[in-house]
């Protein structure tokens, strides 16, 4: 009884500190960021759930189809989202596939009427997207081109490899331009100022396909998936390794593939249009299937490819296309001006070189997350450290009060000794090296 008398006495002749104002501030402060970084790893915590991966593959669009997602087990089953997202490639196809006699685009080429004719409300937001990149792009992305990529061989109309001559070039050169073509967007309607004008929507079409699939997958709840519909790509969320999805250019060459650069996409669009498999060969010249409206010949420039990244795929293939034809050095004036985030890939005697436009800046949130929950934590720690010994009325850990000092608060805060000056700490011998 006697002893623990003693110690009882002890206990309370302990010296005790005041709370002052300051020394409230401090703990307030690190007791938030104890909560707030909690309740940011509880967040993380949370969003890590059990989610589902499943990758769905197919032929559409005269190409190859993949999606992959993560969802939640109570998502429709898989087989139930595939014949969904089949349904809605045969009513894109139907629409606008010129490869099919009976489509609806095929239906407006054929007609010889210069009346006003109504489209269905998919065929004309492509139609008006178009437009206006053709506006942007100063007419290098034209939807009229149609004749002059069958002249060329690369369209349905079937064609032997060969150069047409100029006379055959100029005369289908006045069927084109999308001053032949009217957009009457009250009813929805679309007009021919020419009969034979021919619209080819190849340049477009895939991109707002992968659009509307990313529709009906946030329509099933679906926050994380991956859209590739013939090289054009739409991501959003995580892949099933909690990052953003992780997307490979091509390195443009024609016998091998391989990867250039790899992207991290996340909530973004990304279309490439190169030059280097679809195309034919005369006399050891290629002739590439992009063609220049200006001059009605295949575009002819040292691009091997161009990459875009936008908010929808529709945008992204259009401006692919453009700037391809554009060549690199009017592509990049136009990608500066109006903002555009581009890679152009240049093949120099067969080394490529990529130049970038300022926008093109594709960064990996999740990493940058990372990072900054992790220096919270550190700096957590160690305000956690200080306002303890402040409570426990202890010198704090080596270090606090040189951190305090920086503030002004010197050593009169928790320390009952001095603090230590540099010179008073022995060098380690011992190094450690990042």
């Amino acid at each position: 009884m006697t002893t623990l008398a003693t110690n009882r006495l002890r206990f309370m002749s302990m010296p005790t500190q005041s709370l002052t104002p300051l020394r409230i501030v401090i703990i307030s402060v690190a007791v938030i960021v104890i909560l707030v970084f909690i309740a940011a790893i509880s967040g993380r915590l949370s969003a890590v759930s059990p989610l589902v991966f499943t990758q769905l593959t197919g032929n559409t669009m005269g190409t190859s189809y993949s999606i992959k997602y993560r969802h939640s087990p109570d998502t429709p089953p898989s087989q139930t989202i595939q014949d969904e997202i089949e349904q809605q490639f045969i009513k894109i196809n139907q629409i606008m596939s010129t490869y099919d006699p009976e489509s609806e685009l095929s239906r407006f080429n054929h007609s010889d009427l210069t009346d006003w004719i109504p489209v269905s409300a998919p065929l004309y937001t492509v139609l008006k997207a178009a437009f206006e990149i053709n506006r942007q792009s100063k007419g290098a992305f034209d939807i009229t081109l149609g004749p002059l990529v069958n002249l060329w061989g690369f369209g349905p109309e079937v064609q032997p490899e060969r150069i047409p001559d100029q006379v055959e070039i100029a005369l289908v050169l006045k069927r084109t331009g999308h001053d032949k073509l009217a957009l009457h967007e009250t009813a929805p309607t679309v007009r021919k100022i020419r009969t034979d004008v021919y619209v080819d929507l190849s340049g477009i079409a895939k991109g707002y396909a992968v659009d509307q699939i990313s529709t009906t997958l946030e329509r099933h709840g679906i926050e994380h998936y991956m859209i590739e519909i013939g090289g054009e790509i739409r991501a959003r969320g995580a892949n099933a390794q909690e990052i953003p999805w992780q997307i490979g250019i091509d390195k443009p060459q024609m016998y091998r593939r391989s990867v250039q650069k790899v992207l991290s996409l996340n909530n973004t669009a990304l279309a490439t249009s190169g030059n280097y498999r679809n195309f034919f060969k005369i006399d050891h010249q290629r002739y590439m299937h992009v063609i220049d409206p200006a001059t009605g010949w295949p575009a002819k420039n040292n691009l091997a490819s161009v990459s875009v990244l936008a908010d929808t795929c529709m945008l992204a293939d259009a401006w692919a296309t453009a700037l391809l034809v554009l060549g690199l050095e009017q592509g990049m004036i136009m990608a500066e001006q109006l903002e555009l985030s581009a890679l152009f890939i240049v093949n120099q005697d067969g080394i490529f070189v990529e130049h970038a436009s300022s926008h093109f800046q594709p960064k990996d949130t999740q990493h940058i997350t990372i990072t900054f929950l992790a220096t919270f934590l550190i700096m957590g720690i160690a305000i956690v450290a200080m306002a303890t010994g402040i409570m426990m009325g202890r010198r704090p850990l080596a270090g606090s009060c040189g951190g305090l000092g920086r503030f002004g608060l010197k050593c009169d805060v928790g320390c009952s000794k001095p603090c230590s000056t540099p010179s008073d700490h022995k060098p380690s011998a011992d190094k450690s090296e990042l």
